[in-house]
């Protein structure tokens, strides 16, 4: 008999109690996995990880296969319909264009599954698939420029220091005491336009996309380089560093090789945060008129035309606000969810 042990709790060996031999068959489990593979079981058991990433990729799926999905729909997003498919009035010109029939008065029919536009009766349906794809694309190009910038400028002052280091973060320190909203909205219209006067590029929507991704990614990164040259600080100092420094290894290779792979969780988690701020910068824009402009279908613009029509037909305004919510929540849970993968520390109470 073991003593201080009852027999309930030894195994059915008559070894080591119960308790002691589930934490050892754990600890073989979990022994010689990777910090990578810990964090991946842990964000697969995460229900709300798998939920939110399950949205994103039907929501990424809608903006890669857009046009195969309005082409089952019928309706391109910029036609006016005046009529339904039996030949039906669609809109009530009489009555300032404002439609009639379906849900709420919004035009609603086997046909357009949303409803339509007011006064022009585009398919929102359409519109809103069509959307999902400016909005997913600004906000990742802009987001993959911050990260870039952010990273690169934020080793490079944390691992050199001295006066570079003084220099980069005097500059980091001026780019986050811009009113970014205010200068975003005031160079966007002003580099669109200028683009076509300089370089005889039309001020069109794919001109104003790219501006919007250089503009917002430009004044995003200094936020993220902060971070990144703390962490550069601590890492420089480690052994690995160290030895790889006294056997000759230079500071790019130092940099990209052996600080650079300890930063990824931390970029990851940043880069998950990012983009649904980079969705509502694009909306906020759009609806304030100087991001994406007519006929581009995005959100944004969606939601500021439906501003004028919120009492005759509020579901032109619920669909656009929906998709906005559900996509920004869906990405912040996911970042949340990451982030407690990778340092359970920091997990939910």
């Amino acid at each position: 008999m073991t003593l201080g042990v009852s027999e309930s709790q030894q195994s059915p060996e008559g070894g080591l109690p119960a308790d002691a031999l589930a934490e050892t068959s754990e600890a073989k489990q979990i022994e010689g996995r990777s910090l990578g593979q810990i964090a991946w079981a842990r964000l697969k058991r995460d229900k709300i990880a798998v939920v939110s990433a399950i949205v994103i990729l039907l929501i990424i799926a809608v903006a890669v296969f857009a046009p195969l999905i309005v082409k089952l729909n019928g309706f391109p997003p910029d036609q006016f319909n005046r009529t339904d498919a039996d030949g039906q009035p669609l809109l009530n010109t009489r009555d300032g264009g404002i439609p009639i029939g379906g849900l709420w008065g919004s035009g609603t029919s086997s046909e357009h599954w949303l409803g339509v536009e007011p006064q022009n009766g585009r398919d929102v349906f359409s519109r809103l698939v069509y959307g999902t794809r400016v909005s997913l694309l600004v906000a990742l190009g802009g987001t993959v420029i911050a990260v870039i910038l952010g990273t690169v400028i934020g080793m490079v002052s944390g691992y050199f220091k001295g006066w570079v280091d003084t220099l980069l973060s005097r500059l980091m320190d001026i780019m986050l005491s811009f009113p970014t909203l205010l200068f975003i909205m005031a160079l966007t219209p002003v580099i669109a336009s200028r683009g076509q006067d300089l370089f005889g590029i039309p001020d069109d929507n794919k001109l104003r996309m790219g501006v919007l991704m250089f503009v917002l990614g430009f004044f995003g990164w200094a936020y993220l380089a902060r971070i990144v040259r703390g962490q550069t600080l601590s890492l420089r100092e480690r052994e690995f560093v160290e030895a790889a420094r006294s056997l000759g290894a230079g500071p790019i290779y130092v940099i990209f090789r052996q600080i650079l792979p300890n930063l990824l969780p931390t970029l990851l988690v940043y880069t998950t945060l990012l983009i649904p701020n980079y969705i509502t910068a694009e909306a906020a824009l759009s609806f304030l008129g100087v991001g994406i402009k007519e006929p581009t279908a995005s959100w944004g613009r969606m939601i500021a035309d439906a501003s004028d029509w919120i009492e005759s037909n509020p579901l032109y305004l619920f669909f656009p606000g929906l998709a906005l919510f559900i996509t920004v929540l869906a990405f912040n849970l996911l970042g949340d969810s990451v982030r407690d993968a990778l340092d359970p520390r920091a997990g939910r109470g």
